[in-house]
């Protein structure tokens, strides 16, 4: 297989590496930037183009896989349906109508489009998912979450400004609520939103607000208060709390563990989260999203979307409750 990196920076060269350690060699990367093409040759010798039609027309990839900045994910996804390129996207935050579009063109086929849902793949929500679906605290009740990492520890490499975390469209915090949506609803389902609050409470150089406060419902009742910011140094927050008619989840990435506890068992029991591979300057370890990217692959080979756990049916209604959480936040001000 043949594949096309869309967009070299952070993720796509992230994605890059996935491919590799796969054992995928035959791989090519578009950016219009040079210092990318220059770093993500350096760095793993693949090819390099700085024109999309022309990495399409002279590579011919099989696969493309799209780690642009978000407001191009469907300028993209597009070109692939249309070539009928199957295709990877990263998370989106903007253009719900046109990936509800994309579904729509794409449902019945066997051409695979699918949109990420890394959190999935990460021992953390892995394991909370595997104790409330076993039963361990009985019914969930309630969920506190809270996480966050400072702005400018994303690339310290370059200035927030410089990258589409500093747009308000596609700014970091609002980028990460749909991010961290898509794991939870995987294991609470469709939730209606109750009310936010949202608000630029930093001095961050950025026209974004950097902290969003949701609550939401949940299916079966399931109340759910959840904090994004952009804000915590200086380490990374992920803080989640899940209390259920027998016990209560615990999910912390300052202890590095999940543990539960219920009403016949008192005591912890713990899960002790193993850190994995992590490359110089990223926070997050490499397994999660090889694991990830294999899943895709295996959906490709068989022409089959469903065997891929997100779909863009999914993102879209992801958004939908973002936008919902922006107008309420508008309303109670």
């Amino acid at each position: 297989m043949r594949f096309l990196v869309v967009g070299l920076g952070s993720m796509g060269k992230r994605r890059v590496r996935n491919l590799l350690a796969l054992g995928y060699r035959h791989i090519a990367g578009f950016d219009p930037r040079e210092d990318r093409r220059e770093e993500a040759h350096e760095k793993s010798q693949i090819e390099v183009y700085a024109d999309f039609e022309f990495a399409l027309s002279t590579f011919r990839p099989d696969v493309m896989v799209i780690s642009t900045s978000p407001e191009h994910h469907m300028t993209y996804a597009w070109q692939g349906f249309e070539r009928r390129i199957p295709s990877f996207i990263e998370a989106s935050v903007v253009h719900a109508d046109s990936i509800l579009a994309l579904h729509e063109r794409t449902t019945g086929t066997p051409l695979v489009i699918v949109p990420s849902c890394t959190m999935r793949y990460f021992p953390g929500p892995k394991k909370v998912a595997e104790l409330i679906r076993s039963g361990a605290i009985g019914r969930p009740l309630n969920v506190n979450y809270q996480t966050g990492q400072y702005l400018p520890d994303w690339h310290p490499w370059e200035r927030v400004e410089d990258f589409y975390v500093s747009n308000r469209a596609t700014g970091a915090c609002r980028e990460i609520v749909p991010f961290e949506l898509t794991w939870l609803n995987g294991i609470f389902g469709s939730p209606e939103p109750l009310a936010c609050v949202k608000a630029k409470v930093t001095d961050i150089n950025a026209d974004i607000d950097d902290v969003y406060h949701c609550i939401l419902q949940y299916p079966k009742g399931v109340l759910a208060n959840i904090c994004v910011e952009v804000i915590s140094r200086p380490k990374a927050t992920r803080e989640l709390r899940v209390l259920g008619t027998l016990g209560e989840i615990v999910f912390s990435a300052d202890e590095r563990c999940v543990r539960h506890a219920s009403a016949e068992n008192t005591e912890w029991t713990r899960f002790d989260l193993t850190g994995g591979t992590v490359e110089k300057s990223y926070i997050n370890p490499e397994e999660p999203y090889i694991a990830e990217m294999c899943d895709f692959i295996d959906a490709v080979k068989q022409g089959n979307g469903s065997l891929f756990p997100n779909t863009l049916l999914d993102d879209y209604r992801v958004l939908q409750t973002l936008d919902k959480l922006e107008r309420l936040s508008e309303g109670s001000r």
